[in-house]
């Protein structure tokens, strides 16, 4: 039964619920009335070590590159300077990471027929393909074209685009978004999924993963900016370079090949299969919908150039002294995008990171200071500083398919991914609003600094899904996130309007850029008090034998329960019929194919001591 126990389901969905706040502010702590209350955290700490981070020194802080082991090195002196205890592999501060970098070499060569002769397309221009899985070619001819509408299959809406269609040997034509993403009121469909509030099953990596684990050779996303939440433009800029954690089993999780066609593509390709796309679409949106083949081959041919590349997760911990065996973990990114061009006033062509995710760090060691001086948690503390966020959650992602501390026994998880620089503010937005009880011990925390907690306005954007918590959030593990980029807080000078102009200043100007830089001139109060908010509720979790869950709404909160023999709790109905439901030996069959939160994960072929630094891939 342990292997059962341990499967765990990806069955995702999204709502918002407002947060109330219960508890009255402490007298002087409303940031109108008086400093703003920052606890254990100090705005001063947070600048210098943002400004060691940022120095010119570590060169943009690239996974493998020139500044990691200059940046371990700063880490792992603060942790220890904090009194923070190894928390990596074999009683070390980090843990490796081997990495994969995938290059798709010059004059790839892609092909359409569509009952006449063969269409040549060109990359960037009219498909955007790559692989994920190693060799040193690529190679695909007339394979068939299946449209599998949205390809997602979600047994707890009811809904499932495949149908047990055969795609051995084809290539799935899929879109982008939720089923319920253009969807109008009456439609079988509406409010079944996300709406505008994007779900897991819209983002493009579940799509790819999903077609893999029906058998497809191939799947292709048919681009349109609205359901991408970003233009062609961002779809190109990779040139078909890719990163993924070594892998002893990439096929079953990427298909041999994979991308994006563009939209005047796929309805050329559909009107010449006789078919029309737009009602294709409004049929997708049906849960009767089945697989239509397409009257068309596709076919590939380019070259692979793959490179291995050894990073680090750096982890520190302060055992529990009651319940050791269970954790709670706080984290940001240590990654940047290392060098690039030189731009116009600029000294160097240095891509430091302070505010991504360097700040984020930085509230990291706050954490730790805070929580070594005060009493010793009933709960492990965990503060894990990740490598490769950058390039697709890759450290975190290694972590969570290879946990020191078991994520079923993970109480909580605390990310910060981005800080913001304008000082106090009345309120403090949460990415993610809806999914999990800690918002409300998040809001509870809030009121008592005489704040407010607002959700993200901007839910269509899937920051949710694009941060370093959802490697363990979707293995079950409550998480909260800060993203300061997400939306303008309240600012105690200038309000929202100033909020929202720090946001678009930084997200259009200095984002991924050489001049996110560190600043002397930075208010970082409004940084610390947000870093304290996260103090005051994990401290709550670290002190208490509860386990936060997910709400009855939330994709994950099934996920959880399967897995909760763990935390000495029954299995909820539907977790224990989804359990009685496993074949012999526990083979992962549940929807989502998560891969099993505690089972032993297989061991990637060996990596270079040293490797080559990893370039950039734009998230998306």
């Amino acid at each position: 039964m342990v292997p059962r126990m341990r499967s765990t389901l990806l069955a995702l969905a999204a709502s918002l619920f407002a947060l109330s706040a219960a508890a009255q502010p402490t007298p002087g702590s409303s940031p109108g009335l008086g400093p703003p209350n920052t606890g254990p955290i100090s705005p001063e700490r947070l600048s210098a070590d943002d400004k060691a981070l940022a120095d010119k020194s570590l060169a943009g802080r690239a996974p493998g590159g020139p500044g990691e082991a200059g940046t371990i090195k700063y880490l792992t002196e603060q942790l220890k300077a904090a009194g923070v205890k190894p928390g990596g592999e074999k009683g070390a501060w980090t843990q490796d990471v081997p990495l994969m970098r995938f290059e798709v070499q010059p004059n790839p060569k892609f092909s359409l027929a569509m009952g006449g002769p063969p269409k040549d397309l060109a990359q960037t221009k009219d498909v955007m393909i790559w692989t994920q899985r190693p060799g040193a070619r690529v190679q695909a001819k007339a394979a068939p074209l299946v449209f599998v509408g949205y390809g997602v299959t979600a047994p707890e809406r009811q809904w499932d685009d495949y149908k047990g269609a055969d795609l051995k040997g084809k290539i799935a034509v899929i879109l982008i978004n939720d089923p319920d993403f253009e969807a109008k009121p009456g439609e079988p469909v509406f409010g079944r999924f996300g709406g505008q509030a994007a779900t897991y099953y819209g983002r493009w990596i579940y799509k790819f993963e999903e077609a893999a684990r029906h058998g497809a050779l191939g799947a292709i996303i048919v681009h349109e900016t609205a359901g991408a939440a970003y233009p062609w433009s961002t779809v190109v800029a990779s040139n078909g370079d890719a990163y993924d954690i070594q892998r002893t089993d990439a096929a079953t999780v990427h298909p041999l090949l994979q991308g994006w066609m563009q939209l005047s593509l796929a309805g050329e390709l559909f009107r010449k299969s006789g078919l029309d796309f737009d009602a294709l679409k409004v049929r997708a949106r049906s849960p009767a919908f089945t697989p239509v083949p397409l009257k068309a081959t596709f076919s590939a041919d380019f070259a692979m150039k793959d490179t291995r590349i050894l990073s680090h997760n750096v982890i520190g911990k302060i055992p529990g002294a009651k319940r050791p065996a269970e954790s709670v973990m706080f984290a940001a990114h240590w990654d940047a995008f290392g060098e690039g061009p030189r731009a116009e006033g600029s000294a160097d062509g240095v891509r430091h990171g302070a505010i991504d995710d360097g700040l984020g760090v930085a509230g990291v060691l706050e954490l730790a200071r805070a929580f070594a001086k005060g009493p010793r948690p009933q709960r492990t503390v965990v503060f894990a500083l990740w490598t490769a966020e950058e390039r697709g959650l890759l450290g975190s992602e290694w972590y969570a398919t290879h946990p020191i501390y078991p994520l079923e026994t993970t109480a909580a998880n605390f990310t910060m991914d981005v800080l913001q620089t304008a000082g106090p503010s009345r309120d403090v937005v949460l990415v993610g609003a809806g999914q999990d009880s800690l918002e409300l011990d998040f809001a509870k925390a809030a009121a008592r600094q005489g704040r407010t907690v607002t959700p993200d306005p901007h839910p269509e954007k899937a920051l949710f899904y694009r941060a370093d918590h959802f490697s363990v959030a979707k293995r079950g593990v409550p998480t909260l996130l800060l993203m300061g980029m997400a939306a303008g807080p309240d600012l105690v000078i200038g309000g929202r309007a100033a909020g929202d102009a720090w946001v678009n200043d930084y997200t259009t100007r200095c984002y991924h850029q050489v001049c996110d830089d560190w600043n002397p001139l930075w208010d970082l109060r409004g940084a610390a008090q947000d870093v304290a908010l996260l103090y005051e509720v994990g401290r709550g979790v670290a002190n208490s034998p509860r386990w936060p869950e997910w709400t009855t709404t939330s994709e994950f909160k099934l996920i959880r329960e399967v897995t909760n023999v763990f935390r000495g709790l029954p299995p909820s109905p539907a977790a224990a019929a989804l359990l009685q439901a496993q074949p012999p030996g526990g083979v992962q069959t549940l929807p989502g194919g998560v891969p099993p939160a505690g089972a032993p994960a297989a061991k990637p072929p060996p990596a270079p001591a040293k490797g080559p630094a990893a370039r950039p891939a734009p998230k998306r």
